[in-house]
């Protein structure tokens, strides 16, 4: 399984960016995948998540009410809207993805075993 992240960009605070994840080398099906973000100097944290089964979405705290994770089978990518961004925001964001997770590690990098290449995203104040 392969993962390849881009939509990154510099915006001013209050902004949005949609970022893309397109998996290669298998379908959706039966694929969790998720969102990392990590900002200079700090440990890589959990966004945003689709089960396996595609059933149910997670998101960090922080980013509740502001990104929407979805996801289109045919085309076997999984978005990231980030909308009312934030200078905190600023990171290199990440996509995950694995095929046994647990639920109870989905908010755990570790637990992903592909990860993509990281897109940078900078909000500007």
């Amino acid at each position: 399984v392969q993962l390849q992240a881009s939509g990154g960009g510099l915006v001013q605070a209050g902004g949005c960016l949609r970022l893309s994840c397109t998996v290669s080398g298998s379908t959706l099906i039966n694929l969790a995948v998720a969102w990392f973000r990590q900002a200079p100097g700090k440990e890589r944290e959990f966004v945003a998540a689709f089960s396996r089964n595609g059933g149910y979405t997670y998101y960090a705290d922080s980013v509740k009410g502001r990104f929407t994770i979805s996801r289109d089978n045919a085309k076997k990518t999984v978005f990231l809207q980030m909308d009312s961004l934030k200078p905190e925001d600023t990171a290199v964001y990440y996509c995950a993805a694995s095929r046994t997770i647990i639920l109870s590690s989905t908010r755990t990098p570790g637990a992903y075993a592909y990860w993509g290449q990281g897109t940078q995203v900078t909000v500007s104040s």
